[in-house]
């Protein structure tokens, strides 16, 4: 939710189509849409001319994956464009439509993102291997451009979701809205949870939001909100699919380490700066720092947790984040090695700055 897929469709039609009656946007939570019928808009529309039928918010729609797979087999040589802001029932619905629809996750914007948008600027990406090769080459162009820290700051509060364009002064009331509607309307809708669980569900995501990070005791878990450990795992799982929280596994192989999460995080910081001020705490700096790298490059890469170090990427590079005082030592000696570190512009050796994993997208 709030990544901004409809307004992508919305450009998109227009600049390919204009006002031609070719493309046709629709929303699949419309009641005119409810009482008609998918598959009747369809027909009527690809018999008329129609070349794109773009459906928002698809899984709105009764049986939706089964009444698109109907439209994709008659009409196969038509343009058809879903969307839908919950993860989890887009997921459920992939075992419909294999081998029809490429599924396409829409990140947040990456801080890259973020600063072209703001500051209208043109950064490129870069990929992992770029920055741990040469970050001190291109952490020194960026801060020859912009006051890179002072825009770090305000990303990590609100740059995430491109709404924040609308305004930063109502950016946490319309967070508070996706955060309720997820968890009231989008779980329960799915999942069938009676009223009474997504309490338990906002309960759990307020203890994630307020640990340093969270590590999952799963049988004090389940003691305390008074539900199952399986409840305990499921609803995990359902905050995740949901695009709330990341789990983050150990390395290790078996299945412990693929059921149970090593650490959770909430999805992004700006998710954790919301529900951190909801509860009246001052954020935790390095569960900050976790939460945007983990975030940023979970994105191109696989992340889990090492015996050391705090993250290793790709099964091959372990990280440990920190402050610009971080010292060295907590990790193995050699070229895989990396310290990142937060509140610097720029790095030397196997130190780098935080913010340049940003550019990854």
């Amino acid at each position: 939710r709030g990544t901004g897929k409809t307004t992508m469709i919305v450009q998109h039609i227009a600049q390919k189509y204009g006002n031609s009656d070719e493309a046709l946007y629709i929303a699949g939570d419309h009641p005119e849409v409810l009482t008609t019928g998918l598959y009747k808009i369809a027909d009527q529309h690809f018999k008329f001319g129609g070349k794109l039928l773009c459906i928002d918010e698809i899984h709105r729609f009764p049986n939706w994956s089964q009444v698109l797979k109907s439209i994709i087999d008659v009409w196969k040589n038509k343009q058809i464009i879903v969307s839908g802001s919950s993860s989890a029932a887009l997921h459920i619905g992939k075992g419909d439509l294999s081998r029809r629809v490429l599924f396409y996750k829409l990140h947040g914007l990456s801080f890259r993102e973020y600063l072209n948008m703001q500051l209208k600027a043109s950064f490129k990406s870069l990929t992992l291997n770029d920055i741990l090769a040469n970050h001190l080459e291109y952490s020194g162009k960026i801060i020859g451009e912009i006051e890179v820290l002072k825009h770090f700051q305000d990303y990590l509060k609100f740059g995430f979701y491109p709404f924040f364009l609308e305004g930063s002064d109502d950016f946490k009331m319309k967070m508070d809205n996706i955060i309720d509607k997820i968890i009231t309307s989008d779980i329960p809708q799915i999942y069938n949870i009676t009223p009474g669980k997504t309490v338990v569900l906002k309960k759990l995501l307020w203890i994630i939001a307020s640990s340093e990070p969270f590590s999952p005791n799963i049988s004090r878990l389940a003691k305390d909100l008074r539900v199952s450990r399986e409840s305990i795992y499921n609803y995990l799982e359902y905050l995740t699919k949901a695009g709330l929280i990341m789990s983050v596994h150990h390395g290790g192989k078996g299945l412990r380490s693929e059921r149970k999460p090593e650490k959770v995080y909430l999805d992004n910081t700006n998710l954790l700066d919301v529900l951190s001020s909801a509860r009246g705490r001052q954020q935790m700096r390095g569960t900050v720092r976790e939460t945007f790298f983990a975030n940023q490059v979970r994105a191109e890469h696989q992340i889990t947790i090492p015996s050391q170090g705090d993250f290793a990427v790709d099964g091959k590079f372990l990280f440990e984040i920190g402050g610009k005082n971080k010292s060295s030592g907590q990790l193995p000696e050699g070229k895989d090695s990396f310290y990142v570190l937060d509140s610097v512009e720029t790095g030397f050796r196997q130190k780098m700055p935080l913010y340049l994993f940003g550019f990854l997208y």
